[in-house]
Order: structure tokens, then sequence, then C-alpha cells
């Protein structure tokens, strides 16, 4: 049996206060209908969170991943032959990097409600992206899970 990476698998879920934001969103639907009466007031609040929440849900569903030998974060599968060395980016340097240091280039999934991540470099000559750079609660397990594992 061969060794391999350890899994990682991390949801970058929306806070708890984006929720209330959309609930308030839901009173705000419910009170432009309000002159129309009371039922289209009740049809716009469920409707207005409905919306909101479909919304929070959606932003906060993005997913990394690291299975069956690949990277997977949002939508890109990144083998990890293809991948360098991953660095940990404490909040100070993970905004460094999503600002003055930042590469147009970069693959970047970033959620700003997540103040650490995770930059990983990009060692496939095919490809033009520098590196790639990945907001995380959990940057180490990642890096871990990233890391190359030793020949028995």
């Amino acid at each position: 049996m061969q060794p391999s990476a350890p899994p990682f698998e991390e949801r970058l879920t929306a806070p708890r206060t984006w929720w209330l934001i959309a609930f308030g969103i839901g009173v705000a639907c419910a009170l432009m209908f309000l002159p129309l009466g009371a039922l289209p007031m009740l049809g716009g609040l469920v409707a207005g969170t409905a919306a909101a929440c479909v919304g929070v849900s959606s932003y906060g569903s993005a997913r990394i991943r690291v299975v069956a030998g690949a990277l997977v974060a949002g939508d890109a599968r990144i083998p990890l032959e293809a991948l360098g060395d991953a660095e940990v980016l404490d909040a100070e340097e993970a905004r460094a990097w999503r600002s003055y240091k930042a590469d147009p280039r970069a693959f970047v999934l970033l959620r700003s409600y997540i103040p650490t991540a995770v930059r990983v470099k990009v060692t496939d000559p095919a490809d033009p992206t520098p590196y790639v750079y990945l907001s995380t609660r959990e940057p180490q397990a990642l890096v871990a899970a990233l890391a190359p594992v030793p020949a028995p």
C-alpha cells in the first residue's frame, strides 16, 4: 500500500452575520410591498429572504479539497505534480498578496471574510499562472495536505 497525502476538505462558508443581513433584505422587500396589503408583504418577505439566502449560500459554497492527486479549488483542478512549495500566509501577509504583491495572472479563490490564506507556487512550465492564492481557515492543514509524500 502506497502512502498518500493527508486528505483535506474545507467549505468556505459565509459568516453568520451574512445570514442576518439576508433576513434584513427580506424585511426590506416586505416593506416595499406593504402598501399593497398584508399578503403581498408576506410574499415579499418570503421571496426576498429566500433570494438573499440563495445568494449567500452560493457565495459560501466554494470548496477547497485535496483528492486523487489534485488540488480542487472552486472550479479549478490542479494536479499536485504541477504545484511547488506552499506558504502559509497570516492576516497581514495575506492582505499584501491580495493587494500590492498580487500578480494578475494568479489563480485566486478569495473570500474577504477569511483573514488567512495559502499561496502555492505553480511549477508547470506550460501554465502561465505563477501561483495559486487560496483563502482558508486552516492554512497549516492545507499545506500539510499539499506537501509531497516521502518515498518509502
